[in-house]
């Protein structure tokens, strides 16, 4: 098995590909890491510090070591820009924490409302005044993984509302929901009415 490690095929390929597997993972990790500090996830970080730094060492180890072959230098840039890529697919299919949604609409807005309190959310409503005439701002605060369930309600009741999806570290809302609104009776209603 060693003389396989030694050999030329390994040292062209095998080599180069292992560190584009490596930079994978930690660059990954990394974007994870930085996306969890700023959500303020304190514990979590450095745990995936650690395992970044000793992947990342393991990689760098490897291309210092094999300095001739230009093939590594190529797989560890290729494994920089698809760990990038692969830790923001993560980090948007994990979608933790909460998330501020203001919809501003031009239309009636109380069918919008009341769904989304019949969902559980908390929402406030204010009267503005937009570019061609009066407007109402709907905001709530919902988790991020539960988008997904808000923009149907936005597009059914209100096509042509402007609507903004923005990230929030902390929020102090009481009437919070304490279920989850894809658990609410009759949300999959709400969307057909």
């Amino acid at each position: 098995m060693s003389e396989f490690f030694k050999s030329e095929a390994f040292i062209l390929y095998g080599i180069p590909v292992l560190i584009a597997l490596a930079r994978v993972l930690d660059v990954s990790i990394g974007t994870l890491r930085i996306i969890f500090v700023a959500k303020g996830l304190r514990y979590l970080a450095p745990i995936l510090g650690f395992f970044e730094v000793s992947v990342w060492l393991s990689a760098i180890t490897q291309v210092m070591e094999n300095l001739t072959n230009l093939t590594n230098f190529f797989a560890y840039a290729v494994g920089f820009s698809l760990g990038n890529y692969l830790g923001m697919y993560i980090e948007t299919r994990l979608a933790l924490g909460m998330v501020v949604v203001r919809i501003i609409t031009k239309r009636d807005s109380q069918a919008l409302v009341e769904a989304l309190r019949n969902m559980g959310y908390s929402v406030t409503v204010a009267d503005a005044e937009g570019n061609k005439g009066p407007v109402s701002i709907v905001f709530t605060v919902v988790k991020r993984s539960d988008v997904t369930l808000i923009t149907p309600l936005i597009l059914k009741y209100n096509p042509l509302a402007v609507y903004s999806i923005e990230d929030v570290r902390h929020a102090s809302d009481p009437d919070f929901p304490i279920k989850s609104p894809r658990a609410v009776k009759g949300f999959s209603q709400l969307l057909r009415k």
